[in-house]
């Protein structure tokens, strides 16, 4: 099963639970310091919520959450043979998880994640300079040449 992700910026991460629990009629499946996320089966969607004061009321990024890495990996292919530029990021620990991932962004500039989750884990630090997932600090894309 796939489902899309939808990550966003909130101002204050206690309302922002508040409110899409009473939205989607669900708990959170993972809460931590800053960070929350929601598992919805209908519609399906993967929700996380991002605590950022500055930013609140914006997209952090969106993605697809696939099943295994060799999902990502034919993401990765499809996307390339099709000219897109690319960032793979291979077990690296985000917003509490130990993921493999492909990023991709729009013509705008909206950033996009295929991504599975190997496993859970305690921080939301990147290995990408030990800066937080989630940030605008991420791997330059590559471009096809």
């Amino acid at each position: 099963m796939s489902r899309v992700q939808l990550a966003l910026n909130v101002s204050d991460l206690e309302a922002a639970v508040g409110f899409y629990g009473k939205l989607f009629g669900a708990e959170p499946a993972k809460r931590r310091p800053g960070y929350a996320n929601f598992a919805i089966a209908d519609p399906p969607l993967k929700l996380v919520l991002i605590e950022n004061p500055a930013g609140g009321g914006s997209v952090n990024h969106l993605g697809v959450e696939v099943m295994s890495t060799d999902e990502v990996s034919a993401t990765t292919q499809r996307l390339s043979e099709q000219g897109l530029g690319t960032d793979v990021e291979e077990n690296v620990t985000c917003c509490y998880a130990v993921q493999d991932k492909v990023w991709v962004s729009d013509p705008d500039g909206a950033r996009w994640e295929v991504y599975t989750v190997l496993a859970d884990a305690t921080d939301a630090t990147s290995i990408l300079g030990n800066a937080p997932c989630c940030t605008e600090v991420q791997a330059t894309i590559t471009r096809p040449v």
